[in-house]
């Protein structure tokens, strides 16, 4: 199922364009624990086909949200950073799969290493360092923007595009609600 068409003029953000600004939800997460937590609820709502961006600097949580978001899914094995391989494939309710691009040197690889099946596979779609690799990503998708804030404490921005991320992020916003911000 096509989730929306590329485009090949992305901000750094992930926005094309052509998109209207996104509708925003701002988190923020006290510990590795809270990330988690708010990634099994992403989890626990992922459908066939969903494809959330992940964006942050190293040791901001990008892995740990992956990891909740997997739980929710219902896969029971431990999902680590698949740094050294392009996707890891986990089995939950629906397959999860959990790409990294960081060490990703030529952005033109990724169409040829054919991450793009995955992102309108029977599964969903997990991408770290997505940044890397915006030229080359579904206009649709659910992007994540992680940030430290202190030792502890991360905030995550999640962007929503496209109708079915409108639709899910209006689904997060109340089990979302103990980790908002003030905005």
């Amino acid at each position: 199922m096509t989730r929306g068409r590329k485009s090949h003029i992305k901000s750094e953000a992930g926005a094309t364009s052509e998109q209207r600004p996104p509708e925003v939800l701002d988190l923020i997460s006290r510990s590795p624990e809270e990330t988690q937590a708010i990634g099994r609820v992403l989890g626990e709502m992922a459908a066939p086909g969903d494809l959330f961006l992940l964006e942050g600097e190293l040791g901001t949580g990008k892995t740990c949200l992956t990891q909740g978001i997997a739980w929710g899914m219902g896969v029971k094995e431990y999902v680590r950073s698949p740094t050294f391989v392009l996707v890891s494939q986990y089995q939950g309710r629906i397959p999860l799969y959990h790409a990294d691009l960081y060490r990703l040197e030529i952005v033109g690889a990724l169409l040829d290493m054919g991450l793009e099946e995955y992102f309108h596979g029977s599964g969903c779609c997990v991408v770290e360092w997505a940044e890397k690799g915006a030229f080359a990503m579904p206009q649709d998708h659910l992007w994540v923007h992680l940030e430290y804030v202190s030792e502890t404490e991360r905030s995550l921005q999640l962007r929503a595009y496209g109708d079915r991320y409108l639709n899910l992020l209006a689904q997060l916003k109340p089990r979302l609600e103990p980790y908002g911000t003030s905005h």
